[in-house]
């Protein structure tokens, strides 16, 4: 094989990977979200986006009016 066909066949590959893991967290994240709507609580950030930290960010308890 010529070094042209490996390195599309490698790329290929590459991508091919980076669709399923994108779309394995997609599905993860909508699992989450469905079952915590199916338990009652409100969908928060933290339950949505598990993996995101919030350091640095001022919290706020209690209703947010927007600007």
């Amino acid at each position: 094989m010529k070094n042209g066909v490996k390195i599309t066949l490698a790329l290929a590959a590459l991508g091919t990977a980076a669709i399923l893991l994108c779309a394995a967290r997609r599905a993860n994240t909508r699992r989450m979200v469905a079952e915590a709507s199916n338990e009652g609580y409100e969908t928060a950030q933290d339950i949505l986006f598990p993996g995101e930290s919030i350091k640095g960010k001022k919290l706020h308890y209690g209703p947010v009016i927007p600007k």
